[in-house]
């Protein structure tokens, strides 16, 4: 049987981390609790949601990727961009997810009744950017920014000044797959989000690693994906599981670039445009 950790990184957030190490936040307003991704699918993330919150819980989806979406079949209220269909569809199918055990630190502990179903996407209502969800004084509002995949969607929780940008921005952003967009289309969206959370938010978090990022990764993304278009790179060869790409800065060590930068992009060379 495989096991979750859970830490409160504020009066009104939880951050869950799941078996794949993947991290979940559970958001908790007066009225109702959000739910921010739900991991793989491995383990019953419902049990420890019920053990830190007695209120309904909405589940809020930042993308269709198999170690965001899959945990959702447990819950009943469940929203994602459907512009993500494409993606939720491939990586819900169940060989999909049973290749992708051998990534999960606690494979040797994984038993048959640990894996969830996967929500049938039917069930899963739509959100857009411009949506907000009222939890009760506390508002989580959400803004579009394909690129990692085309329905990807950054979450602004309001009052705590937090921007939750899970694997849309961060500090190894996975642009090289043939469902992302391209970079050129990627820089575009983020520079027309830029400025409708500009302001807004003091902390940054994400979907992998210890889970809190730098303010300025929305600003350093956007330099790594002009440089990219002008060859400005430094062309690491990277590889994941069947795919392969090129990180555009080099690396001293995980997530700290050569040149002192902050974010990084790994992406295809054929589709920069």
């Amino acid at each position: 049987m495989v096991t979750f950790e859970y830490a409160k990184i504020s009066p009104m957030t939880t951050r869950i981390r799941a078996p794949g190490l993947e991290l979940m936040y559970l958001v908790e307003g007066r009225d109702r609790s959000a739910l921010i991704d739900t991991g793989s699918g491995i383990g019953h993330l419902r049990q420890v949601v019920e053990s830190l919150t007695d209120k309904p819980v909405t589940v809020l989806l930042t993308h269709g990727h198999v170690d965001h979406a899959m945990g959702a079949g447990e819950f009943e209220n469940v929203y994602m961009n459907h512009v993500d269909d494409y993606i939720y569809i491939q990586h819900a199918r169940e060989q999909f997810r049973r290749d992708g055990f051998f990534l999960c630190p606690q494979k040797d502990s994984i038993e048959e009744s640990d894996f969830i179903p996967a929500l049938p996407l039917e069930r899963i209502k739509d959100m857009r950017g411009g949506d907000s969800f009222d939890l009760g004084g506390l508002h989580i509002d959400i803004y579009d920014c394909p690129g990692h995949t085309k329905g990807s969607v950054v979450m602004l929780i309001r009052e705590e000044r937090a921007l939750l940008l899970g694997d849309a921005c961060n500090y190894l952003t996975f642009m090289h797959e043939p469902y992302s967009t391209t970079i050129a289309e990627y820089e575009k969206n983020l520079l027309a989000l830029k400025p409708l959370v500009e302001g807004k938010y003091d902390k940054v978090w994400l979907s992998h690693g210890p889970g809190d990022g730098d303010i300025r990764l929305i600003d350093g993304v956007i330099e790594v994906c002009r440089d990219i278009i002008i060859g400005k790179t430094d062309d690491v060869p990277f590889g994941f599981k069947d795919s392969a790409g090129f990180l555009a800065k080099a690396e001293i060590e995980r997530d700290v670039r050569r040149d002192g930068g902050v974010g990084n992009v790994i992406y295809n060379k054929e589709r920069i445009f």
